[in-house]
């Protein structure tokens, strides 16, 4: 009875890695689609959707997630460069934010945030994830608490 609560529970909220990999898939797909047009509203559009996903994703990861990870795994590397490269990825956003789509500062700073994206997400599901799944954290508790705080940062963006 105890393992049928379980499942119905983890089917619910995906845990922590799964819930932060999708994420990482989404953003992906986004930038994959900015790159696959030529449209300056759609890229607008896009660019809007890829800095509200980070943006929020961001922000669940450093309230929720690097605090378990840097308690439970008395983390003192992966977690402050991951902070770091959270600070470069919020302001490039915000840079990105003041501009129009065909400047070339545009392009350049969303080219530049993709990349940034992709080095942060291989570095986090290379060294961080794995050594997050060996630990003793409840991930589907983590899992949880993740999607609460998103689903209440995106009802407040709205």
């Amino acid at each position: 009875m105890a393992t049928s609560s379980t499942t119905k529970r983890n089917t619910k909220t995906p845990d922590a890695i799964a819930l932060l990999r999708a994420d990482h898939k989404r953003v992906g797909e986004l930038f994959a689609a900015y790159e696959g047009t030529r449209s300056v509203r759609k890229k607008r559009d896009l660019i809007v959707q890829i800095c509200g996903e980070l943006t929020v994703h961001a922000q669940v990861e450093e309230e929720i997630f690097y605090p378990a990870f840097e308690a439970a795994l008395k983390d003192k590397e992966l977690v402050p460069e991951a902070t770091v490269e959270h600070a470069t990825l919020k302001a490039l956003i915000s840079q990105i934010q003041v501009v129009e789509p065909g400047d070339e500062m545009f392009e350049a700073r969303v080219t530049v945030l993709a990349e940034y994206v992709k080095h942060h997400v291989k570095e986090e599901q290379n060294e961080m994830f794995p050594k997050a799944k060996a630990s003793r954290l409840d991930m589907a508790a983590l899992g949880s608490q993740l999607a609460a705080r998103k689903q209440e940062l995106l009802a407040a963006a709205s």
